[in-house]
């Protein structure tokens, strides 16, 4: 057991501590105010303090774990060892120049995101507002590396602590917005879609159609079997997030009622987890999310504990307060819209802290590195630039040992219009991600 003492144990340095200790290093710790009992005690143990203490491994730290509330940050960003660090500390008793669980509590945090920003048309917290951008470290998982030196630097003092040994893993999901392109929309939608075609003079997508709704023709966005039998082959068990919403502006799913989708998602079930694609109607609507919730429930015939949010629509603390109370578990939106990266700058599973209550929550949340749309609609980019682009992301989190979570839609796979090469891009991917 690693023994902490700091002079005051607050719920900030419990969350993270737990973080670093408990979730990542997984040892046990206790973490005392009292300089008494710590002195008494034998074996690893460490300071953390602003002031160090003779003969002890001391960790500087600044104030922002002994705090409550929400405050501007005065940070200035330095490098050490190559690594963008904050929150610096002066004095050579220290083991670093920094006090790295305030700027892991930062970041993970997002408490930029509880203070004044300006968000893109969505009311989405856009990535160039970001710390981590405006510094250059949004494409590295810093938390990590912070977790990954304190370590270091107690198996330097400590060799007989034992620490576990993570190894890198991979996570693909993909967003069901719409789980057809032709099929299972009625009547009204498909006349109209074809008389779009007709009037755009598009009609190789009016006969695709035809061809689909006759049965002629596997529809385009149908991709399940092809993605279940390529992850099968690797050994990746996918996520799939579908989309539920009542038809609006933004959501533009098939009905629920609809019989064939309904077996569509419980034979996805069998082989890949399933979580809800919460609309981007309910992120303001607590009863449109609860109803959502409650359709794939039924269509289930079990809880639903996991999901994340269309358009990536995620505000700070309500969202995940929403989520909670209608007893989500595990959520996946955390990552940005317009460029790829770590948007807490971390690449493994934490759990969310709510700043406002001052409380660590049981709501885990799992970060992306990247999605599909980021590359082709924000970036802009060909296949093979998109494989270009995501491949040092990828070494970033196999250098730490992380967690690789990628977003991907069913509906990139079509190999159609604006998607055509993307298969491929996707194969190239996977081979990447499983080389050593």
């Amino acid at each position: 057991m690693l023994v902490i003492y700091t002079p005051q144990v607050t719920n900030r340095i419990r969350y993270v501590f737990d973080l670093f200790f408990k979730e990542q290093m997984q040892i046990s710790y206790k973490v005392t105010s009292s300089m008494d009992e710590f002195r008494v005690t034998e074996g690893p143990k460490i300071v953390y303090d602003s002031r160090p203490q003779e003969d002890c491994l001391c960790f500087g730290a600044v104030f922002l774990l002994f705090q409550r509330g929400i405050s501007q940050q005065d940070l200035t960003v330095t490098e050490h060892n190559y690594l963008k660090i904050f929150y610096q500390i002066e004095g050579e008793e220290f083991v670093l120049p920094f006090d790295p669980f305030a700027a892991a509590f930062y970041l993970v945090s997002r408490y930029e995101e509880y203070l004044p920003h300006a968000n893109d048309r969505h009311d989405r917290f856009p990535p160039e507002e970001s710390f981590a951008y405006r510094n250059g470290f949004l494409q590295v998982p810093v938390v990590n590396h912070y977790i990954k030196l304190v370590q270091l630097k107690i198996q330097e003092h400590y060799p007989e602590l034992k620490f576990a040994t993570e190894k890198f893993k991979y996570k693909p999901t993909f967003d069901v917005d719409s789980a057809y392109n032709y099929r299972g929309k009625g009547p009204f939608r498909n006349l109209g879609g074809l008389a779009r075609s007709f009037l755009q003079g598009n009609f190789t997508e009016a006969t695709d159609r035809v061809k689909v709704l006759s049965g002629n023709k596997q529809d385009p966005y149908d991709t399940y079997d092809y993605l279940l039998e390529l992850h099968g082959k690797h050994d990746y068990k996918p996520v799939f997030f579908f989309l539920l919403g009542d038809y609006d502006e933004f959501d533009k799913g098939i009905s629920i009622n609809v019989t064939q989708f309904q077996s569509l998602i419980k034979s996805i079930a069998d082989d890949a987890e399933v979580g809800i694609h919460p609309s981007y109607a309910s992120n303001t609507d607590t009863s449109k999310l609860r109803r959502e919730i409650n359709r794939l429930s039924r269509t289930l015939k079990r809880d639903v504990r996991i999901s994340r949010q269309h358009f990536l629509k995620l505000k700070f603390p309500d969202t995940y307060r929403n989520l909670m109370e209608q007893d989500i578990e595990e959520d996946y939106t955390i990552g940005y819209a317009a460029l790829p990266g770590f948007r807490a700058s971390i690449c493994s599973s934490f759990y969310f802290y709510d700043l406002g209550r001052e409380n660590k929550t049981l709501l885990k949340l799992y970060p992306f590195a990247f999605m599909d749309a980021t590359l082709n609609y924000y970036m802009k980019l060909k296949p093979h630039e998109a494989l270009e682009t995501v491949k040092p992301l990828i070494d970033e989190v196999k250098d730490v040992n992380g967690l690789l979570i990628t977003l991907w839609h069913n509906s990139s796979f079509c190999e159609a219009d604006e998607w055509v090469g993307w298969r491929h891009m996707y194969e190239q991917m996977v081979e990447y991600v499983k080389s050593p």
